[in-house]
């Protein structure tokens, strides 16, 4: 009988590394892949409320009274 038989010879390890690296790798995927779905789920960043009731009154959409009412509204 072989000495390195129950060791599998120089493949087994060998196999084990292959095994243990498609692990990490299988691992990585998969955290990848679940950081990549959950920023698929948010929206763009984009401008604050603030930034857009300003760009609304810039453009003449609201009125000065409409603007203080809509501001003090969102810095509560």
């Amino acid at each position: 009988m072989h000495p390195m038989w129950g060791w599998w010879g120089v493949w087994g390890l060998g196999m084990m590394v292959l095994g243990f690296l498609f692990w990490v790798a299988m691992i990585v995927a998969l955290v990848l892949g679940i950081r990549w779905l959950v920023r698929q789920g948010r929206p763009e960043a984009g401008d604050s409320a603030l930034e857009i009731l300003r760009q609304r009154y810039a453009r003449g959409e609201i009125n000065r009274e409409e603007f203080e009412a809509k501001r003090k509204d969102l810095q509560r």
